[in-house]
């Protein structure tokens, strides 16, 4: 089948719209008519070689869209099922058993690797072939051909276009909240850098009941929006040169909670001093490869500090994203208000306002 898709063939290069030849679907797979798809910044950090890839790649991994073809296999969607894309796992190894399928023991192959687990790619061109599969999807492209595990079903009258980022970013910051750090009303929570995967975990914590949410940007616009959805402080990180103490005078005696999404070894450091006794700090940036942190680790250990890296919000998507959508369908969770919609013939535009922060969370629209 031919299909239209955006190839990234060299780093820190425009991705190209190219013809490519989707392969069919085999017994435990779907081919799935894209909708929309959010870009997240991992797709960003892709491109620009931050993270180690194999290229040629078709990127995107927050994919929506509707079924067209099933494996004789698959028994959880059928043909016309709405659908929404999350990442791949194995099913078999002891984090998927535990209903941990974030650190399944093949996350890296099966989600970075480009291939099947038997090395051949689901898309081709007269070239060669493309790698494909990122995080089960690839769903910068009009079709995609993902296996089940990826899936999760939704009612057709709900808006693709606007759930479609549950796949990686939004659930990621929310679950970091829910899952990771199971903040409880009264608690307190730092949350540095509010884009989407921040801003996510604004509305969670606000869902939790804590009584001080603190965002940090170097943003204005973020930490006006950071406010409006439920923040009840904010601190701009481009205009004081004491950010510890700013949190610690706002909280008091230090945060139950602490999230990071920058990915900045330096911000982490100062986050963690803003930790109150046994407070618990969620690492969910997107760190280079090799990043060390400058922490006293007597300020771990004499504190009871709990530090933890999050991956996917420690959530089972199956699970967790039905539960995001009820928050949604019932206002607690406006993720409309996060989503910047741009064309798919548009994508290099809305790969640059990602990168640059002129847009929150940049959906595709497909024809």
């Amino acid at each position: 089948m031919k299909i239209q898709a955006a190839v990234l063939r060299e780093s820190h290069r425009p991705l190209v719209l190219e013809e490519l030849e989707l392969d069919e679907v085999r017994a435990n797979e779907v081919r799935v008519k894209i909708h929309s798809c959010g870009i997240c910044h991992t797709d960003v950090a892709c491109r620009d070689a931050v993270i180690p890839i194999k290229l040629p790649l078709v990127l995107g991994h927050e994919g929506a869209g509707i079924i067209e073809e099933v494996g004789q296999h698959v028994t959880s969607v059928r043909p016309g099922d709405h659908v929404l894309l999350s990442f791949s796992s194995c099913g078999a190894c002891g984090s998927c058993g535990s209903a941990h399928p974030a650190y399944c023991e093949h996350f890296t192959t099966m989600n970075f690797g480009g291939v099947r687990p038997d090395g051949t790619s689901t898309l081709r061109n007269s070239k060669g072939a493309v790698n494909s599969l990122f995080f089960g999807q690839s769903a910068f492209a009009t079709h995609a051909v993902v296996p089940e595990s990826s899936l999760v079903r939704i009612a057709p009258d709900l808006p693709m276009d606007v759930l479609a980022p549950l796949g990686c970013g939004i659930q990621t910051g929310a679950g970091a909240v829910l899952n990771s750090l199971r903040a409880r009303p009264g608690d307190s929570i730092a949350i540095f850098g509010v884009g989407a995967v921040g801003m996510s975990a604004v509305l969670a914590a606000r869902f939790s009941g804590c009584s001080r949410i603190i965002a940090i940007d170097r943003v204005r616009s973020r930490l006006d929006l950071a406010l409006e959805l439920g923040a009840t402080h904010v601190v701009d990180g481009s205009a004081t040169t004491d950010l510890t103490g700013e949190v610690r005078a706002i909280s008091r005696s230090g945060v139950t909670h602490v999230v990071d999404t920058t990915g900045v070894g330096e911000v982490v450091a100062r986050a963690v001093q803003c930790l109150a006794p046994r407070g618990s700090c969620a690492l969910v940036g997107m760190y280079p490869p090799g990043d060390r942190l400058p922490i006293d680790t007597r300020v771990l250990v004499l504190n009871g500090i709990k530090l933890r890296g999050v991956v996917e919000g420690d959530s089972k998507p199956s699970n967790f994203i039905p539960r995001l959508i009820e928050l949604y369908q019932t206002g607690t969770f406006p993720v409309d208000k996060l989503i910047t919609q741009f064309p798919f013939a548009d994508i290099n535009a809305a790969m640059e306002a990602s990168a640059r922060c002129s847009a929150l969370k940049p959906v595709l629209r497909f024809n």
